[in-house]
C-alpha cells in the first residue's frame, strides 16, 4: 500500500487547498484572541493561561502545515499561478498566527492590568481586527472559484470588492489603535513607564493582525491584476 503525503494529495486537487487549510487554522488561532483579552479584563489568570495554550497549539499546527506545504509545493504550479504568489500569501497568513501567539505570550508572561477607561475601546479594537482577519479568510476561500473563472469576470470583480472592503476595515483599525494609544498616553503619569511601553506594544500588535490580513487581500488583488 502506497503512502501519500496529505499536503501533496491536496495539491493534486487544487493548488489552493493547502493554503485554505492553513488559513482555517490561522483563524482558529485568531478566534481565541477576543476571549483572551476578556480574561485579561476579568483578571482571570487561569482562563488566560488556558487560552494562551490553545493559541500556541494552533499556531504550531499552522507552522506544521506551512512547512509541509513549502516542502511539497510543486514547480508545475507555475502553469496555473505564480509559485511566489502562493508563498507570499502563505507568509502573510502565517504572520497573523505568529502575532496572535506574540500577544498571548505577552499577556501571560507579564502581568498586565488594563488602564482605566481602556477596556471597552480595547475590546472594540480587538473585535474589529479579528473581523478583518475573518474577511481575509473569506477571500482566501474564494481562490478555487477564481481559478475556475480564470481570475476574470464577476468572481474576480466580487473578490476585488471584498479586498476594497478589507482595506476600509484595516483603516478603521488604524484609527481605533491611534485613539487607544492617545488614551493610554493621557494616563501615562498614573502608570509605570515600563507598563505604558508594554501596553503600547500590545496595541501595536493587535493592529498588526489587521495589517497582515490586509496584505493577504493586497497580494490577491495583485494576483488578479496580473492575469
Amino acid at each position: 500500500m502506497s503512502l501519500t503525503n496529505p499536503i501533496a494529495a491536496l495539491f493534486g486537487k487544487s493548488p489552493f487547498k493547502p493554503l485554505q487549510q492553513h488559513m482555517r487554522i490561522v483563524m482558529e488561532c485568531v478566534g481565541e484572541v477576543p476571549a483572551l483579552f476578556q480574561a485579561l479584563i476579568d483578571d482571570d489568570q487561569e482562563q488566560l493561561g488556558e487560552l494562551k495554550n490553545r493559541i500556541f497549539i494552533k499556531e504550531g499546527e499552522a507552522d506544521a502545515v506551512r512547512a509541509d506545504m513549502c516542502d511539497h509545493l510543486p514547480r508545475s504550479l507555475l502553469l496555473a499561478v505564480d509559485r511566489q504568489d502562493l508563498l507570499e500569501l502563505l507568509a502573510m497568513q502565517d504572520a497573523i498566527a505568529d502575532t496572535a501567539q506574540d500577544i498571548a505570550g505577552l499577556l501571560v508572561e507579564r502581568r498586565m492590568e488594563v488602564p482605566a477607561g481602556m477596556a471597552e475601546p480595547l475590546m472594540r479594537l480587538v473585535a474589529r481586527c479579528v473581523d478583518t482577519c475573518a474577511l481575509a479568510h473569506s477571500i482566501v476561500e474564494e481562490l478555487d472559484q477564481l481559478l475556475e473563472t480564470g481570475f476574470r469576470g464577476r468572481e474576480a470583480e466580487r473578490v476585488q470588492a471584498m479586498v476594497v472592503e478589507l482595506g476600509h476595515m484595516e483603516s478603521d483599525t488604524d484609527v481605533m489603535g491611534m485613539d487607544l494609544a492617545r488614551a493610554l498616553f493621557a494616563e501615562e503619569d498614573n502608570h509605570k513607564p515600563v507598563s505604558v511601553m508594554f501596553w503600547y506594544q500590545l496595541i501595536q500588535w493587535v493592529g498588526t493582525l489587521a495589517d497582515y490580513a490586509e496584505r493577504v487581500g493586497e497580494t490577491l488583488r495583485l494576483l488578479i491584476a496580473r492575469r
